[in-house]
């Protein structure tokens, strides 16, 4: 995340002052090492469970029964030390990321451990590393039983560990999958190096926000190792095992480190007062907060929001307009149905309310770089980093083609096109195209076919998952070239291997 930073309160609390309340944070665990020396950013051993000592009848039996071996805490890197993963070559920069942290801005809610940007796929090498081949392996295997396998990290997790519990939300059926979905796809994308640190580190710095710290690693490897080794049987032996561990050991030190980095000059979380609340629709509102402290963004970001009504229950959402003067942010929010943030925030929300902002994220940012047009494509509220980047080049001052693809079911879902028109009329390089689906004759993909050529231009995706397929398909189909398609995407691309 290049999005600048600002001074962390002193007291971690991100200027809450009062003491109490459900924004004081969760107690944390002592750092470990007490006042021993640090050791940098050494990678801590780890003990993986051997299969050996499973008590297969359960999670119960296994904290009755036997002692479960433990993997060692790691050493929290020095405040001071800068990020640098082991056992990962350098970060390589993309400079034109396809893919960034996910945001669906009318998919399932967010909660605790995000699984933060989906990895996009290097280009295979003739031979993979014999530890990618080795967890690509595992990642066969536990494919069919992935429901199960899921189930009983959680159970390893929670009961072997209570004191993690806690930073779950209450309710898990949201949750679920995304700790063990991230982990996963990080570890079988552990030889592409330059879009794997980028995504940890993304993860690491997101996850200060649940209070996680460095001590809480070792007890999720441990049951990682755990839910494989019992559901993996059938291929599963000490060199997979020790891939495994040796992969995981490197994913959760770059997440360690970047999160410390991170600590040095950036609050976990923000408080936010809501300031205006406007509904645009019955199921869509624009949300206007004042942030307790500067909260430096750039357009075309998201951040996670938590509300007072579902602690440690995180949506995320992207900001709605460009970094303004007055230091107020907005967001353009859908009640989804069963959405407990979203649908708290449109139907309960009301100036004066106060909720928590995590920090900026995303990569679907506009390239000031470069003088290339800008193509880009917003369904629903998807439109809303789009009109913050339109605004962004405003600014800026410089005369760039801009245009804008606004995809809706319903001439009524155009719900922010006047404001689209309006800047239309100040800015004459900026073209709106509202595209309307009536009875399925006109697809946004379609009307993008019926204009260009857009060889020269950046092109920039947001909405539903759905939206984001069918518009890169549709963008590669008239020549614009993958390097130069941006998208923040969803976990769904995950789920289904793009």
């Amino acid at each position: 995340m290049d999005a600048p930073t600002t001074t962390s309160a002193g007291n971690g609390t991100s200027g809450d002052s009062d003491g109490g309340g459900w924004f004081t944070p969760r107690t944390q665990p002592p750092s470990s090492g007490g006042d021993q020396e640090p050791e940098g950013n050494r990678l801590a051993a780890m003990r993986p469970v051997r299969r050996s000592q499973e008590l297969h009848s359960g999670p119960e039996q296994e904290r009755n029964g036997s002692p479960r071996e433990r993997i060692p805490a790691f050493d929290a890197p020095p405040a001071a030390a800068a990020p640098r993963p082991a056992a990962v070559p350098p970060p390589v920069a993309a400079p034109h990321p396809q893919q960034g942290e996910a945001r669906d801005p009318q998919g399932p809610e967010d909660s605790v451990f995000e699984t933060g940007a989906p990895v996009q796929p290097a280009a295979r090498t003739p031979e993979a590393s014999p530890d990618a081949v080795l967890i690509r392996r595992t990642m066969a295997e536990i494919g069919p039983v992935a429901d199960k396998v899921t189930s009983y990290f959680y159970a390893l997790l929670f009961v072997q560990h209570p004191e993690l519990r806690s930073l779950f939300p209450a309710a898990m059926d949201t949750q679920r999958d995304r700790l063990l979905k991230a982990l996963l796809t990080a570890a079988e994308h552990i030889d592409n190096a330059p879009v794997l640190v980028d995504y940890l580190q993304n993860l690491g710095r997101g996850h200060r926000k649940y209070g996680t710290q460095a001590e809480h690693y070792p007890a999720v490897g441990e049951c990682l190792i755990g839910a494989l080794s019992r559901y993996a049987d059938g291929i599963w032996d000490d060199e997979t095992e020790a891939a495994w561990v040796r992969a995981y050991t490197t994913i959760s030190q770059v997440m360690i480190d970047a999160a410390a980095a991170d600590e040095l000059h950036s609050p976990p979380w923000w408080l936010a007062e809501i300031v205006s609340h406007e509904l645009r629709t019955a199921e869509i509102a624009v949300v206007t907060v004042r942030p307790n402290q500067p909260y430096p963004f750039l357009a075309g970001q998201y951040t996670s929001l938590e509300t007072p009504w579902w602690p440690r229950i995180w949506r995320h959402y992207s900001f709605a307009s460009a970094p303004r003067s007055d230091g107020l942010l907005s967001f353009h929010v859908k009640a989804i149905p069963a959405g407990w943030v979203s649908n708290a925030l449109v139907h309960r929300a009301r100036p004066g309310d106060v909720i928590r902002l995590g920090p900026p994220a995303g990569t679907m940012t506009v390239d000031h770089s470069t003088d290339s047009g800008l193509l880009c494509l917003g369904g629903g509220t998807g439109i809303a980093p789009i009109k913050a980047m339109i605004e962004d080049v405003s600014e800026r001052g410089v005369r760039r083609p801009v245009e804008v693809f606004y995809g809706a079911r319903t001439d009524h879902d155009l719900y922010d096109i006047d404001t689209l028109l309006r800047l239309k009329q100040s800015n004459p390089w900026l073209e709106v195209r509202p595209v309307v689906d009536r009875d399925g004759l006109l697809q946004l993909p379609d009307a993008i076919r019926q204009y260009g050529p857009w060889h020269e231009y950046d092109a920039y995706i947001s909405g539903p998952p759905g939206m984001i397929r069918s518009g890169v398909n549709a963008l590669k189909g008239v020549g614009v070239p993958l390097r130069r398609i941006r998208h923040d995407s969803v976990e769904e691309l995950v789920a289904a291997g793009d």
